[in-house]
């Protein structure tokens, strides 16, 4: 039981980071997620907490469902988003899970059940009696919501990972070949069926569908270190965003930027470029938009 006379905060405020987690696995977006925590603690001081026994199950479920009830209405708005929709990235490591943002982009494939049983089980460590219990359904049905959505996940995972020196020396090069324009160190770097995915949000200039494919990126890349010799920008974060290797830059037009690559057997296999700078206030704080 919570003692009655215990401030609310007092309560919450060590779970916030957790609630915040899983949160922002669900949404995929900082604020949002920030906003769900809120309003669970808003209804937390309206709770009879001298009856809750255990108050983070409590807090959990709550946080679950006003993320269900987010998602319902974030699919609406996802359909109309100008070209592709990225995860805000984030820089800080998320203890306790090894979600990368190739995985979370797996995740957006699922249904909001799928997503939810799967993320409380898998990652948080729920038992599936307590995912039941905040996501109203049956256990059993909770293990096929997960099983499913770990199907999905599974397929995303590299089968060859690289260590997070490997991957931190490979994306430097990369920055390096992709606004030199050196089309040899590019090749090298790329497989053969590598994605870009730009996330402008219709609110800064990118490419508004994913490139296919090691030729149309290093004609892409061409573009790119033309415009970088007359435009040069500027490295102001190299390090890891997401789980993934990445770099920031801040462009000659003043755009910040986030380069994300998902590595495999020794070859970028994905970019996750951000642009958007409604999803970069947080990295833009993180790194003071200012060169290293």
């Amino acid at each position: 039981m919570t003692p009655p006379d215990l401030n609310p905060a007092d309560v919450f405020d060590p779970l916030r980071p957790r609630l915040l987690r899983i949160a922002y696995r669900m949404l995929g977006i900082v604020a949002e997620a920030e906003d769900v925590v809120q309003e669970a603690y808003l209804r937390w001081h309206q709770t009879d907490r001298a009856a809750v026994r255990d108050a983070e199950a409590v807090l959990v479920r709550t946080v679950t469902r006003l993320c269900l009830d987010v998602l319902k209405s974030a699919r609406v708005r996802r359909e109309e988003y100008v070209g592709t929709w990225l995860p805000e990235p984030i820089i800080e490591p998320v203890e306790g899970d090894d979600l990368t943002l190739t995985l979370m982009m797996a995740l957006e494939r699922l249904s909001p059940l799928e997503r939810a049983a799967f993320l409380l089980h898998d990652v948080f460590g729920m038992d599936f009696e307590e995912v039941a219990k905040a996501i109203d359904r049956d256990p059993a049905a909770c293990r096929q919501l997960a099983s499913r959505a770990r199907a999905h996940v599974q397929e995303a995972r590299p089968r060859f990972p690289v260590s997070e020196a490997k991957g931190h020396e490979l994306a430097s090069a990369f920055h390096a070949a992709s606004r030199s324009g050196d089309a040899h160190a590019l090749k090298a770097l790329l497989a053969q069926d590598v994605i870009l995915y730009a996330d402008g949000g219709g609110k800064a200039k990118a490419v508004l569908n994913p490139i296919y494919g090691q030729e149309k990126l290093l004609r892409f890349f061409a573009g790119v270190s033309r415009i970088a010799t007359v435009r040069a920008a500027q490295l102001v974060y190299e390090g890891t965003i997401d789980g993934l290797p990445a770099y920031v830059t801040m462009e000659a037009d003043g755009t910040l930027q986030t380069t994300a690559l998902a590595i495999e057997d020794g070859r970028i296999v994905a970019l996750y470029v951000t642009r958007n700078p409604d999803k970069l206030k947080g990295i833009r704080r993180a790194v003071g938009g200012e060169p290293s």
